[in-house]
């Protein structure tokens, strides 16, 4: 399944657990950064639309992967979702950044000699206004994925920033509308918050695009046309110019007549009919020297017919060929988890929970004890807000009420921080955005790593034993000996001296 959605490894927890649960349903494994799910199911018994529909359901948009598709074209199709997110991401990004800056530059002016900015250092209704246009805008699709989270009781880190900037806001609103309670607004601190949770969004989005890169090179070398031989059986007369057609490579069938021309790839696994090249396999094998092809042989798609025009027999297509094997077992690689995945996944989807809990306790520590021991902190933390009273102090002038520290504001400060700066999606992505980079690089350079758990072995490794058919090289020519023929063989150390001198 293609799933979307996915923001932490509370996700994957999340998603894992409602696809274990299906009836039918054996092992689920879920990888945040491919967004891809992998369901182990009784032959029959699952129907993979019904699951894509659940999660849909839960918050978690999802899609069967199409079986009548070729593998190699049905997972090309992330790269333009990627391009996609990416645009979204920018343009929320822009309309957070504008805020902030609009939101912060009041303050700023204090600290150096510019022009004073009286509407923007002392509106406080300017500042609300910005803070609700954050919350609505930018951050609306952050809190409506924390809401739903948290109604079917399974919370993530959209949850915690959403009761973050929710609790500021709503904290500043009702210092606003209610004065004579003597709170202080801080508005600026949801539009802050939501600004830099988009910029790691934003950066994030782009890591994984960079990771996927390898991935994507190897899905390039599926070609995506073929040339189809119509009515091969009329042209058996003139071998060397059959008369064909182009039709895309995934509707080819087996058994149909294709024609590959020189430095074209051969578009699926087939057998040679007529004619006879040179093919290059060494996005197969790894050998450079190209392999010559006669009638009978066979040829893999994903290689380059070099030299002639050839003529082949489809006999495997679409999912069957093998670089298309190649694909799934890379793309089931990078879904097999490896166990300090699982562990950091298992952790994840209790995180949320304790985040929260600590948040409380954080928030009735401070209110019922912290601030009655340590009384001066509420001086500090007044004394660092004296920005917020200025502009505050303009919406009380014409009251009699003192702002005073409160340390109901000082306890949610404390919380919201505890809330916010606890980010478990660090913890999810650190080790499949590894196995991602580590297997696409991998089988870029012809190396098939099945999975996870076998890369995390391989550093106990102490023998690689290779099957190599040609010369295996470290890629640095070194000279082993040097041997004279004839009439200067008595003259070795002569001849020898030269080279080996210091200036040479």
């Amino acid at each position: 399944l293609d799933v979307q959605g996915m923001m932490c490894a509370g996700c994957v927890k999340t998603v894992e657990k409602k696809l274990i649960q299906h009836p039918g349903a054996i092992a689920a494994c879920v990888n945040l950064v491919t967004e891809v799910a992998v369901v182990e199911c009784e032959a029959g018994a699952v129907e993979p639309d019904a699951l894509a529909n659940e999660l849909t359901a839960a918050g978690f948009p999802s899609k069967p992967r199409s079986a009548d598709v070729a593998g190699v074209s049905a997972a090309s199709d992330p790269n333009e979702k990627h391009r996609q997110k990416m645009r979204s991401a920018f343009w929320q990004l822009i309309i957070a950044a504008l805020l902030l800056i609009l939101s912060s530059v009041g303050h700023f002016s204090q600290w150096w000699n510019g022009p004073d900015l009286p509407l923007l250092s002392y509106n406080i209704w300017l500042h609300c206004g910005f803070a609700t246009v954050t919350l609505l805008g930018p951050g609306r699709e952050i809190l409506l994925d924390g809401w739903r989270g948290l109604r079917q009781n399974a919370p993530n880190m959209n949850t915690l920033v959403g009761l973050g900037t929710l609790t500021a806001y709503t904290a500043s609103l009702v210092a606003l509308l209610f004065p004579q309670l003597g709170w202080e607004c801080f508005f600026d601190e949801p539009v802050m918050l939501l600004g830099f949770i988009l910029l790691g969004r934003t950066l994030e989005q782009q890591a994984r695009g960079r990771a996927a890169a390898a991935f994507r090179q190897l899905l390039a070398l599926q070609p995506q046309v073929a040339r189809l031989i119509a009515n091969p059986e009329k042209n058996a007369t003139n071998k060397q110019n059959y008369s064909s057609v182009e039709i895309p490579a995934a509707h080819v069938r087996v058994g149909e007549w294709l024609q590959v021309l020189p430095g074209e790839k051969i578009p699926v696994d087939g057998e040679v009919k007529t004619g006879q090249s040179t093919v290059d396999e060494s996005m197969l094998t790894g050998e450079s020297i190209p392999v010559m092809k006669q009638p009978g042989d066979v040829v893999t798609a994903g290689t380059i017919n070099q030299s002639g025009a050839i003529a082949i027999q489809a006999i495997r297509t679409g999912n069957d060929t093998t670089l298309s094997q190649i694909v799934a077992l890379v793309e089931a690689a990078q879904t097999r988890k490896a166990p300090v995945q699982r562990l950091a996944d298992t952790v994840a989807g209790y995180f949320t929970y304790g985040v929260l809990s600590a948040a409380a306790l954080t928030f009735f520590f401070w209110y019922f004890i912290g601030t009655h021991i340590w009384s001066d902190v509420l001086t500090i933390g007044h004394w660092h807000s004296s920005e917020h009273l200025t502009m505050h102090t303009q919406h009380l002038a014409h009251t009699t009420d003192i702002i005073q520290p409160s340390p109901l504001l000082l306890s949610l400060k404390l919380a919201i921080a505890v809330m916010v700066v606890a980010c478990p999606c660090a913890l999810g992505l650190a080790t499949p955005t590894a196995i991602l980079v580590g297997t696409g690089l991998a089988a870029e350079r012809g190396i098939l790593i099945k999975g996870g758990d076998i890369l995390e072995r391989v550093h106990h490794l102490n023998t690689i034993v290779f099957d190599k058919t040609g010369t295996l090289t470290t890629g640095n020519p070194v000279v082993t000996d040097c041997i004279l023929l004839g009439e200067f063989g008595s003259q070795k150390n002569n001849f020898l001296s030269p080279p080996a001198s210091p200036a040479s």
